[in-house]
């Protein structure tokens, strides 16, 4: 009996586009195709899909006058309406239901917000609607961005709780040198020690999109160690979903089940570029946050307080050489704070319930 899954699916711009940037809509149709056999075995799916902007500079010229903000957000204002329509088609051709869910950081970076969007999902897979998720870029631009897709996977794959990320580029996986030298080899199960990422990595970044191999890589290990199986694969090999699924192609990512790790827990380790604040703790704290016991960051080992945060916004917690080594939810602002570092006998800043370390 096959077991159902909550598989999460990202496409880069490298695998929707053809070289002159427009939609490749035959690729597209064999996505959903894959997507259709999938759901017919059982499993949910959720699509996390670049190639908005790039549809959008197929279609139309846009004046040299406008800055570069102003460009991308009109052209993924077209281009997100010319993507959507393709895959509406597509999924229409098997009788199935697609949704668009467009997507800011701020979906992101309260609680409150991450528990709306989870929802949101949820309600569309228990409807049978496929979810296709990409970042709003009409209106996220410069600090208000994520990193690219990669991170957006990342974070929704967490989220939902997905068994599976899949994300789809335009390569085999990852290699033991750099992909273009004769004796790289396609590492088949990752191991972090086993690889040098620097020399094995190629930085290139996809013409259309903004996401690299590194990314890439930092996203599967980050996400693996949250509990969900990732894999990359090349997104242009017929049927790449099944063969990743099988762990008959790309480079298998094992994940790594922690059951100290709760929902709230997940939300806060993948809420670091959300943080308003930075708390540099002493050596005393630092050895109590990671002997492994369930310990709350206490103003007494507070030496340095930066950024304006306040109650409930995510801080990221440092040694005193500013190495980060953690992340959590403030029980009370900065100005509290500031009053109480280096005192004994005085509430958490960050009580463990509400702590991950790195």
């Amino acid at each position: 009996m096959k077991t159902s899954k909550k598989i999460l699916i990202k496409i880069g711009s490298n695998v929707l586009t053809l070289p002159s940037g427009a939609p490749n809509e035959e690729r597209i149709k064999h996505i959903v195709e894959q997507v259709a056999f999938l759901k017919k075995e059982g499993h949910q799916v959720v699509l996390v899909s670049s190639g908005a902007v790039a549809a959008g500079r197929s279609k139309i010229e846009v004046p040299s006058s406008l800055d570069a903000i102003s460009k991308r957000q009109v052209l993924a204002s077209v281009g997100q309406i010319a993507l959507m329509n393709l895959y509406n088609q597509y999924f229409t051709n098997h009788q199935l239901i697609c949704s668009q869910v467009l997507i800011t950081k701020e979906s992101f970076s309260t609680r409150e917000h991450y528990l709306n969007m989870t929802n949101c999902v949820e309600a569309l897979l228990k409807c049978d609607i496929t979810p296709i998720i990409n970042e709003n870029d009409v209106v996220s631009v410069t600090e208000l961005m994520f990193t690219d897709n990669d991170e957006i996977s990342g974070l929704v794959a967490s989220m939902i709780q997905a068994d599976e990320l899949l994300i789809l580029s335009n390569v085999d996986g990852i290699f033991t040198d750099h992909p273009s030298k004769p004796d790289a080899l396609l590492i088949r199960d990752f191991d972090n020690e086993e690889i040098d990422l620097d020399n094995a990595i190629s930085e290139e970044k996809s013409e259309f999109g903004r996401g690299g191999m590194l990314t890439k890589v930092n996203t599967a290990i980050k996400i693996a160690a949250l509990g969900v199986n990732v894999s990359i694969g090349n997104g242009t090999t017929p049927n790449i979903t099944a063969q990743l699924l099988k762990r008959e192609a790309g480079t298998f990512f094992k994940a790594h089940f922690d059951k100290n790790k709760t929902a709230v827990k997940k939300w806060i380790t993948n809420s670091g570029t959300f943080s308003k604040g930075k708390i540099f703790i002493n050596k005393g704290a630092y050895n109590a946050l990671l002997n492994n016991q369930a310990n709350s960051l206490l103003p007494v080992g507070i030496e340095k307080i930066e950024g304006a945060f306040k109650k409930g916004d995510i801080v990221t917690i440092l040694d005193l050489e500013g190495n980060e080594i953690g992340y959590g939810k403030a029980s009370y602002g900065a100005e509290k704070a500031l009053v109480l570092q280096k005192q004994h006998n005085q509430p958490a800043l960050v009580h463990y319930n509400y702590l991950t370390i790195k």
